[in-house]
């Protein structure tokens, strides 16, 4: 009996277009806690390109990727570089 392969999911495949990225990004952000946002940043700057994003961070990309790995605390500074370059920006809304 043959055995079939099964490959890890990688959501950064799915992320194609700006209102996905936007649709997911904005998910994360009302659901998640910050180690998922992080997570979200990374997997945007993925699909984006990390090389793209290291450099309009200005960001090495092992430091890109070591700040956007699991388990990472990078600064408040380094996430808002990172989410203006993958098009993003923070608001707040009154409800």
């Amino acid at each position: 009996m043959a055995t079939k392969g099964v490959s890890k999911f990688d959501i950064a495949e799915y992320l194609e277009d700006d209102a996905m990225i936007a649709e997911y990004l904005n998910t994360v952000l009302e659901d998640g806690n910050s180690e998922d946002i992080i997570t979200a940043l990374g997997h945007v700057a993925k699909a984006r390109g990390m090389s793209k994003i290291a450099e309009e961070t200005g960001l090495s990309r092992p430091s890109l990727y070591k700040a956007l790995s699991q388990g990472s605390k990078p600064q408040f500074e380094t996430i808002l570089k990172v989410l203006r370059a993958v098009g993003g920006n923070l608001n707040v809304r009154t409800t």
